[in-house]
């Protein structure tokens, strides 16, 4: 039996209509969340034990303990897993909005203003060549929030960043009702965002 097992959604996959569908919402969970998960457990069958028994955030933190032939497949599928994790999450029914609290404060230090970092965030992640994400992390180094595009599934996490908020833009994550349009599905996406949970994962980071 493999060591992860796909998280439940915290709500229905209708819940975030009419901005992200209900069919993409149960394909993208069932099928392709399903498949990161499943991929992961396989290739940390090939590892060994002192890499198996950490959890997928160490992992990830700290890719080089894992042998060169499965580092790949951890990189990507470990990525997949922990990334879709959070972008559940990162979502809610009736979300939206401006932040408050603490993220809204180190928003607008980084940024400027929520609507600067809001169009920051956008038009960067729009134009992520290929599939990717768009990221709001939390760099311990500099103690500030930043934002970060990565490439296909790999995580933040793996250049020492706590992410925080995720914009898939694989295109399964949005293809079945925006088809290519992309910016579109992404200003759709901030009407579901979750800000209490990212409020909630940047006083942990700090």
């Amino acid at each position: 039996m493999g060591k992860y097992t796909l998280p439940e959604m915290p709500y229905a996959y209708d819940a975030l209509e009419p901005h992200i569908d209900a069919r993409t919402m149960e394909i993208h969970h069932t099928k392709h969340h399903q498949t990161y998960t499943d991929k992961l457990n396989a290739a940390l069958d090939s590892c060994p034990a002192e890499v198996q028994a950490k959890d997928i955030l160490d992992i990830l933190s700290d890719l080089n303990q894992v042998p060169e032939a499965q580092r790949g497949a951890i990189n990507f599928n470990g990525g997949g897993f922990d990334n879709h994790r959070l972008f559940w999450n990162n979502m809610k029914p009736n979300g939206g909005g401006e932040p408050g609290g603490s993220i809204a404060d180190a928003i607008k230090d980084s940024f400027g203003s929520f609507s600067d970092f809001k169009e920051k965030f956008s038009s960067s992640t729009a134009v992520v060549q290929g599939s990717g994400w768009g990221w709001l992390v939390y760099n311990p180094s500099s103690k500030k929030v930043e934002y970060k595009s990565m490439p296909n599934q790999t995580s933040p996490r793996t250049e020492g960043l706590v992410p925080l908020l995720g914009c898939d833009v694989w295109e399964h994550a949005y293809y079945l009702k925006y088809q290519n349009k992309r910016p579109d599905y992404i200003s759709a996406w901030w009407n579901v965002v979750n800000w209490d949970e990212v409020e909630s994962r940047f006083s942990k980071a700090k």
